[in-house]
């Protein structure tokens, strides 16, 4: 029996040592669209992109850790379609690659403005060449729009201060994820960020950009305002990277839909943020680097057979300047929010999301340990 990863991501990688932690000793292969060996996609919107850590150490594991596990990592050829039934991968050199198993661990692409495209200094940041291009122009730069209130432009705008750039960030929801936290946390959130001198221009939606012979200059709102910029960051969340599958008889909605065990069809599995399996009564997908590798743990499993389905409790984390949020659970903006623990005025605290009495998120500001206790509630609930 052999096994097929298709993506060399943090889920592909993790679906190979968990394989081999579980004594599967059979042929891997390991295809990937970029050239890279798997590396750590969170880094790289902090510590890669304002230069405190170099490329290296963005490498989930070490060149002897990676050959200890005998699997063959197929580079730069991504994958551009799937028959099911002959469980064969065809990639856009040429090659067909067959397995008995086969998991798809793709990932998201990042959403781009109308117009983007063609633009100088306009980036999106999804991949380690995206960080080193986006680096390169902030250290020539003195202003930056950060089009995107969500975690990963919430990031990038802290990143970018810490620079010493002039930041704007602006979008759609009055405070910054204030969709996900709700108002009183992304209140909190969008003080946090006015106070380490972050510009916000939220609430109004993006139309489109500026440019000067090709090179951007400045981000249009709804109101005709335009926001100078000598470098423009579209961060507008992702979409799963499943247009390689629309031939492949796969049910794809909103990512590669599967059941409880995450199988998309017989010897078919998906795993990490391409995944959008069966919980509980509804389908649920999850972006963020713990579910990348739980996820991929309980693949492996069903692979060989030791039948489990899939029910993590979600968590993440952002660290945004000096402050460290954790996140447990489903919080929500429709949820009614508590104070379980600690101070909001005095900035470390623990909350509680309870929806029909039921806690269903827990979120911890600056307040790690803590955090990590109340996570049995939401067990338990």
């Amino acid at each position: 029996m052999s096994v097929l990863v298709v993506g060399a991501s943090a889920a592909g990688l993790s679906t190979v040592e968990a394989l081999r932690r579980q004594g599967y000793q059979e042929p891997i292969t390991v295809v990937g669209a970029e050239w890279h060996l798997p590396y750590d996609r969170p880094p790289l919107s902090k510590q890669f992109l304002c230069g405190d850590w170099d490329e290296d150490r963005t490498r989930l594991r070490p060149d002897t850790m990676l050959a200890a596990l005998g699997a063959e990592f197929v580079l730069g050829d991504s994958a551009v379609g799937l028959d099911v039934d002959r469980r064969t991968v065809h990639t856009a050199s040429g090659r067909e690659l067959q397995a008995d198993a086969v998991v798809i661990a793709t990932g998201l692409r990042a959403r781009v403005l109308p117009g983007q495209g063609g633009l100088d200094r306009v980036h999106v940041l999804r991949t380690l060449d995206d960080a080193a291009a986006l680096r390169k122009d902030l250290l020539e730069a003195s202003r930056v729009v950060v089009v995107g209130d969500g975690v990963l432009g919430a990031e990038i705008a802290a990143t970018a201060r810490k620079m010493g750039l002039a930041v704007t960030m602006a979008g759609p929801q009055v405070a910054p994820l204030q969709s996900q936290f709700g108002p009183v946390v992304a209140r909190l959130l969008a003080e946090l960020h006015a106070s380490e001198g972050v510009h916000l221009k939220l609430g109004t939606a993006v139309t489109g950009l500026t440019d000067d012979n090709g090179r951007v200059n400045g981000v249009r709102l709804e109101t005709g305002e335009v926001l100078p910029a000598d470098v423009v960051v579209v961060a507008l969340g992702a979409a799963p990277e499943t247009e390689w599958l629309a031939d492949s008889g796969l049910r794809l909605d909103n990512g590669v839909v599967c059941d409880t065990r995450c199988r998309a069809a017989a010897g078919i599995y998906a795993a990490g943020d391409v995944a959008r399996w069966q919980h509980e009564d509804s389908l649920l997908r999850l972006e963020n680097r713990t579910n990348a590798t739980e996820q991929a743990a309980c693949v492996a499993a069903n692979i060989i057979g030791d039948e489990q389905p899939y029910r993590p409790v979600p968590y993440f984390w952002t660290d945004q300047f000096a402050t460290k949020i954790q996140v447990h659970g489903l919080p929500s903006a429709a949820a009614d929010v508590t104070v379980a623990e600690g101070n909001l005025d005095e900035r470390r605290f623990v909350v509680h999301y309870r929806r029909d009495g039921r806690v269903v998120g827990v979120l911890g500001w600056n307040m790690p340990k803590q955090t990590r206790l109340h996570r049995e509630h939401l067990v338990h609930a």
